[in-house]
């Protein structure tokens, strides 16, 4: 686990260590993904009936006639782990929120991993409402679009904040 570390410090690649082993064996990740096709404008993106207004998703997506949306989340027992943490150790509960922030990365490249074999596909660079020009309140269509809060537990705050905090959505193109 310490192959890409840059400290020598035994306490700190201990910590680090014991977060990563925490969130690995207790959390349960979540995923959910569908293809539709898209229609891609100047500076909106239609997917399903829904219009996403962004010329930078428009750029990104140029071309695709296909588009996977997704939304994946580490859970509420990360969250739960994180803040209890943080409350006895501020230490172990940094060292958990990097640990997370990691860990939801690698479950949203594996899911690319999974769509492109399943599928046979190539795919662009993840796009998530936020992201750029991308206004964080189109995330309020995404989650229409996917059911994210039936389908997975996700939730939408009043200002767009998901939660669990360890979760992720985007749009990724297929190439044509």
């Amino acid at each position: 686990m310490r192959t890409n570390s840059k400290t020598e410090d035994e306490a700190i690649l201990s910590l680090a260590d014991e977060a990563i082993e925490k969130i690995e064996n207790g959390v349960q990740a979540k995923t959910l993904y569908r293809i539709f096709d898209c229609e891609v404008g100047e500076d909106t993106v239609e997917v399903n009936g829904f219009v996403f207004e962004s010329k930078r998703l428009a750029e990104n997506l140029s071309g695709c006639k296909r588009v996977v949306a997704f939304g994946a989340t580490l859970g509420a027992e990360c969250d739960r782990m994180i803040n209890l943490s943080v409350l006895s150790n501020l230490s172990m509960g940094m060292a958990l929120q990097a640990a997370a922030a990691q860990k939801i990365e690698e479950v949203c490249d594996s899911l690319e991993e999974e769509i492109k074999t399943q599928h046979g596909v190539s795919l662009r660079q993840r796009f998530s409402p936020g992201y750029f020009d991308l206004d964080i309140t189109e995330q309020k269509k995404f989650f229409e679009l996917l059911e994210l809060t039936k389908r997975i537990g996700i939730t939408l705050t009043d200002t767009c904040e998901m939660l669990p905090g360890k979760s992720v959505t985007a749009f990724i193109g297929i190439e044509s």
